[in-house]
């Protein structure tokens, strides 16, 4: 590739064009057709153009639903957008299968989200908190502009505190600030919050320096949110008498199924190796219904996996108990979102989401995210236990594998009946379609 002077300024058209001229000529032909992704209609395409940035057409996901979920005796329709195979399959299963079983329940403990203003002092400790308890009011008050909108909702500035982190990091010290934002994410009033706290702070810290004559230098390092929410908390959990978990095939029963199953989500509690895959499984779900309802899940799951690790080793994030002859199943985790605001407004197909899930709030947005991600681990751990995870997730990868070698309709059908009581693999069905195609 030939280096660029101002490609940002260049039209969606030219920037296809300039590319496709850096490719060699089969290669060009197929990335002009990239054109055909945009959309028909001009003004939505302009939404979708304007989300990010040098953008040139559009990534098209699946977008599917996983039915029955029963939450809190409510049942929903669930949107999950996601590339892999056998993730809703799984999701809609498990929904199914814990539907007559008393269904999903689930509560928010806490909405409470962070943020801070990061900053160095290298004069007398004293004199610092002795400001800080002095103007903390004045602070506070500063934001008042910002924060009456969100306080109309019942959200806002909840506390605001002088961190000393100087055994860390020498003269590193925070003001670290906790927040309610009701049903918006909040990113950009928590950000536009911490920023006049800074100035606010650094205006009159430097006033009483001056004026007192103290000795020390302040420097304002930077002030942003946190993607960190262990206080914006939500639970989930199934349970049911082992017998009416049922038979699993293959000798399988209830008794057998309920202990295996509380084994492999000890390993995934104790060892570090598995936790992640075990994780993993569980933001296969979460990330799904993020996308599809506009939210950030990259958020999410960074705060997820903090959050798994915040005794110091990286765990399970869901958990299973056996008491007196009742299986239950639970996940603890930190889920910061919203429903106002942002992508959840300007994105057609979030807005869809939200609808099909019944116009919620944040909170109950949490729930049915949680459980989601619940239901996902259970379908996992569950063939993992029975019949191996291979046998359910490669059924439904058998499509990909057929497309990939450009399986006509026909020989899609009479594979499909083969591997039902085959080995699904890359070359078991290549080796399938060369077998066929000779034969023919």
């Amino acid at each position: 590739m030939d280096q660029i002077s101002g490609f940002s300024k260049l039209t969606k058209k030219e920037k296809i064009d300039w590319i496709a001229s850096q490719l060699d000529n089969t290669s060009a032909e197929k990335f002009l057709t990239i054109k055909r992704f945009w959309q028909d209609n001009e003004q939505e395409q302009k939404v979708f153009d304007e989300f990010s940035e040098n953008t040139i057409t559009n990534f098209i996901f699946p977008y599917g639903i996983a039915p029955n979920f029963k939450i809190n005796n409510k049942l929903f329709c669930v949107p999950m957008v996601i590339e892999e195979s056998s993730v809703v399959a799984a999701a809609s299963k498990s929904a199914k299968f814990w539907q007559n079983r008393g269904g999903f329940k689930a509560e928010v403990i806490s909405v409470e989200k962070s943020g801070q203003v990061h900053f160095t002092w290298d004069g007398e400790k004293t004199a610092l908190v002795n400001f800080f308890a002095d103007y903390k009011d004045l602070i506070l008050n500063s934001v008042q502009d910002i924060v009456q909108n969100m306080e109309k909702r019942g959200g806002g500035v909840k506390d605001l505190e002088l961190v000393d982190r100087t055994s860390d990091l020498e003269n590193y010290y925070q003001l670290s600030a906790s927040f309610n934002t009701c049903d918006a994410m909040g990113a950009n009033f928590i950000n536009s919050v911490l920023e006049k706290f800074a100035t606010t702070f650094e205006h009159y810290f430097q006033q009483e320096i001056n004026k007192n004559n103290i000795q020390g230098q302040l420097e304002i390092v930077m002030s942003i949110l946190s993607n960190y929410t262990p206080n914006c908390l939500v639970k989930a959990h199934v349970e049911c008498p082992i017998n009416e978990l049922g038979n699993f095939g293959e000798g399988i029963d209830s008794n057998t199924f309920a202990t295996k199953f509380k084994r492999a989500v000890d390993i995934a509690y104790h060892d570090r190796q598995r936790a992640v895959t075990h994780n993993k499984g569980i933001f296969n779900g979460i990330d799904a219904v993020i996308l599809a309802t506009g939210n950030d899940f990259r958020s999410i799951e960074a705060c997820g996996h903090a959050y798994a690790a915040k005794d110091g080793h990286y765990r399970s994030l869901t958990k299973c108990e056996i008491n007196n002859d009742i299986f239950k199943f639970e996940i603890e985790i930190p889920i910061a979102l919203g429903t106002i605001g942002g992508l959840t407004n300007l994105h057609p197909m979030a807005q869809t989401s939200l609808e099909l899930l019944e116009n919620p709030s944040a909170e109950q947005l949490m729930k049915i995210v949680a459980c989601v991600g619940l239901a996902q681990n259970f379908g996992a751990i569950q063939s993992l236990v029975t019949t191996g995870i291979q046998k359910g997730h490669m059924k439904m990868h058998l499509l990909n594998i057929l497309n990939q070698l450009e399986a006509q309709d026909e020989e899609i059908e009479k594979a499909k009946e083969y591997f039902k009581m085959n080995t699904v693999s890359f070359s078991a069905v290549r080796e399938f379609l060369e077998q066929s195609r000779e034969i023919q």
